[in-house]
């Protein structure tokens, strides 16, 4: 199932999306909820093409936890070693966006870069000190998301929260996805300056992983405990780059979806 959160002439809601992803979004639907769709799923009756509402970041979340350096060769390009135990980095809610909106480039920054990642979707009723099993009953489901670094002030800090929680920093989408195996699935990063001219810059798989992801719901659990609607950043694979004024940025996962986002100035 495909979760998603849209504006529509009548307000926001959460919606099902209907159809298959291969007809493009001419080809889908989405059907309202009522209510969150965390629990058993009632539909208002009201649908939409998705053509005809614009699609918002799938969930609010009350933080944004990321994990570091979880990809070997992505350590490896930074001349880092692979962390003994998941490294750990806040990513602030107002750094959140969703399909579409613009990544804004901070004028502290003089070199910020794409972070391709699989994000995790924390349902009801949350995690707390939970072992491997808990940990994976506690996940609602999946989405894409670009972990976007000032790599420059990453590098000149002691710690990583000016670099990682400038507005904007943290697109997410296009939707959630319920009930992936998400063991080995592809993600891709590629950046362009037109739909024609889009360059493959990251391409791993998840199987590559240091710590899978119930690993890391379940390690996150005992220091800090996840509520419905926190969302988990799991590493990025190697090939992460620039981004400047003007290009377009995609994040497309196996079995999910593409996250598409602009690359704009700060006004």
């Amino acid at each position: 199932m495909r979760i998603a959160r849209f504006a529509h002439a009548k307000g926001m809601s959460f919606g099902v999306v209907e159809g298959e992803s291969e007809a493009g979004p001419q080809g889908l639907t989405i059907a309202e909820i009522d209510g969150h769709p965390f629990g058993q799923i009632q539909f208002s009756g009201a649908r939409w093409a998705l053509s005809d509402v614009r699609l918002l970041s799938p969930i609010l979340p009350s933080k944004v936890v990321c994990v570091g350096r979880n990809y070997a060769e992505h350590a490896a390009e930074h001349g880092n070693e692979v962390p003994k135990e998941p490294l750990l980095f806040l990513k602030p809610s107002t750094s959140v966006i969703g399909p579409r909106d613009a990544i804004r480039l901070p004028i502290f920054s003089k070199q910020v870069e794409h972070e391709a990642e699989l994000a995790v979707v924390i349902g009801a009723p949350g995690a707390r000190r939970a072992d491997r099993a808990a940990a994976a009953r506690a996940i609602f489901g999946y989405t894409c998301a670009n972990d976007v670094t000032a790599r420059d002030l990453q590098r000149s800090d002691s710690q990583w929260t000016r670099a990682k929680g400038f507005d904007s920093f943290c697109p997410i989408g296009p939707w959630i996805t319920t009930g992936l195996d998400v063991s080995d699935l592809e993600v891709r990063c590629e950046v362009g300056r037109n739909p024609a001219e889009m360059e493959v810059r990251q391409l791993g798989r998840t199987k590559d992983m240091v710590f899978d992801v119930p690993a890391l719901v379940s390690y996150i659990s005992h220091v800090m405990t996840l509520l419905p609607g926190d969302v988990v950043l799991t590493g990025t694979p190697a090939g992460v780059s620039p981004l400047t004024d003007g290009d377009t940025v995609t994040v497309r996962i196996e079995g999910i979806g593409e996250l598409t986002n602009s690359v704009v100035p700060v006004a």
